[in-house]
């Protein structure tokens, strides 16, 4: 499918316009006034991808026809019995608050004793999208900061993640402090727009300095539905969009994130976290039950305490672990068969042009519409689905303005997973806002391609030169999936 940008430039050193027509690959100038025509490649073809039908549904069979503020918290239909009574009680578990050990209730007791949040739904509220602070706030709510040396690795005395809440008597790690910093820009029509981000600094330090090798990497809570889907499909299936040596010459060169199983050892994939570290759902939950929330689970049975922080291994414990076997299964469980919600209005005629663009100016390059799960999943309901996340799970690099320059497991600090899109259109009606990107910087899908860069900067680009109208049908179809 061939692309058609037209866009005006200004001639270095002249005044002469010169009239840009990009065709598939090939770039034609002509200049008025001064008798120059010339063909070159300037970037590469876009890459030709199928879009889903507007029947299609996004989960598959793990679609929920819910769109209100409880869509991202729905089971996936055709569950037995006793798969959703684990659904109910791993949804429990979800939207615990844990207590300090020892507490009266010892099953949901051993809460830090250093941690971010005392639940897991305190960042994912109702299964969806965290942000940053707004307005007057000054904690983080629904994100937190991770942290390492220059090569990736944990911090001696803080850890590989920042905790800025503690039990009583407990030293919290610090304050998080922040501000936002702004840029402004224009489209090629000359509509302006302004871009913010936040910037953040680590403060009241309570076991000494950070280091000058620092690496600060914000990331918001990530929505939870549709992630069962993710975690099925077969690592074939993602490896076969992967190219990491960019041998096609379309600018887009995804590769896979690998690291071991932390209880086997086994290199996997990695699916999930803003930069694909973690493989399973079992790893992801387990990771955040230690290290958002202190707890300790067959996973990892060690409490978050860092060595030169003796008053949290010091201090009292729960059942050990915290989260037991049974619980973690079910709470695992439960993520595993979120459903996905129904798309809005696919039909609407602004829709279609709007996913048409999408294919046009190169967004599905990564933002891959469709996989499919394996045949032998976890569950049956999962086997052989086709679903539409619009992600390739894999690493991009995206370019300085949104690199945290901080190496995570063989993700380098310019590379980013591929998030997926479905759903957020609802994020508005479940959490009350469209922050976007790791560290919620973008207020909704326009900011949110503005700051692409890197193997995306070309489609950042020819979005850019959009007319307004496109632009807006380009907006109506993200928010439909």
């Amino acid at each position: 499918m061939k692309a058609t940008l037209e866009r005006r430039v200004a001639l270095i050193g002249g005044v002469a316009a010169a009239s840009l027509i990009l065709v598939g690959a090939v770039l034609a100038v002509s200049v008025s006034g001064h008798g120059l025509e010339t063909a070159a490649a300037a970037e590469p073809a876009v890459k030709h991808v199928e879009m889903p039908s507007p029947d299609a549904l996004p989960g598959a069979a793990l679609s929920t026809r819910l769109t209100n503020s409880n869509a991202f918290a729905q089971s996936a239909p055709g569950l037995t019995f006793q798969q959703r009574r684990d659904f109910f009680f791993g949804n429990r578990l979800f939207n615990t608050n844990w207590a300090v050990a020892p507490g009266s209730v010892t099953k949901f007791d051993g809460l830090g004793p250093t941690f971010n949040r005392v639940s897991c739904s305190g960042c994912h509220t109702r299964d969806g999208r965290g942000r940053p602070p707004l307005n007057d706030e000054k904690q983080l709510d629904s994100m937190l900061i991770r942290i390492s040396d220059g090569q990736g690795n944990p911090l001696p005395q803080y850890g590989d993640q920042f905790n800025d809440r503690a039990n009583h008597g407990i030293p919290a790690e610090g304050r998080v402090a922040f501000h936002w910093e702004t840029q402004k820009g224009e489209y090629a029509d000359g509509t302006p727009y302004s871009l913010t981000k936040p910037v953040f600094e680590l403060t009241d330090l309570n076991f000494g300095p950070l280091g000058d090798d620092v690496r600060i990497s914000p990331r918001v809570a990530s929505e939870v539905y549709g992630v069962g889907l993710l975690e099925a499909v077969p690592e074939k299936e993602i490896l076969a969009w992967a190219d990491p040596d960019d041998s096609d010459g379309d600018g887009i060169s995804g590769r896979a994130n690998y690291q071991p199983d932390p209880e086997t050892g086994e290199m996997l994939i990695g699916r999930f976290g803003w930069k694909a570290n973690q493989p399973t759902l079992r790893a992801q939950n387990s990771g955040a039950a230690a290290g958002d929330i202190g707890i300790t689970s067959p996973v990892h049975p060690d409490e978050n305490c860092p060595p030169a922080q003796t008053a949290c291994a010091d201090a009292p414990t729960g059942d050990h672990p915290d989260l037991s076997e049974e619980f973690l299964r079910k709470l695992t469980h439960y993520t595993r068969v979120l459903a996905v919600p129904v798309r809005r209005k696919p039909k609407a005629p602004e829709v279609m042009k709007g996913s048409r663009i999408f294919a046009d100016i190169g967004c599905a390059a990564c933002h891959r519409p469709s996989m499919t799960t394996g045949k032998n999943t976890a569950l049956d309901v999962l086997n052989d689905q086709t679903f539409h996340a619009y992600t390739d799970l894999l690493l991009h690099d995206m370019g300085p303005e949104l690199a945290d320059n901080r190496p995570d497991v063989k993700a380098t600090g310019t590379e980013w997973r591929t998030p997926p899109l479905w759903g957020l259109g609802l994020v508005p009606v479940v959490n009350g806002h469209l922050r976007l990107l790791h560290d919620g910087r973008a207020d909704g899908f326009a900011e949110a391609i503005l700051w692409h860069g890197g193997e995306a900067e070309a489609s950042k680009e020819r979005f850019r030169s959009l007319s307004e109208a496109d632009r807006e049908a380009l907006i109506a179809f993200l928010k439909s999936i």
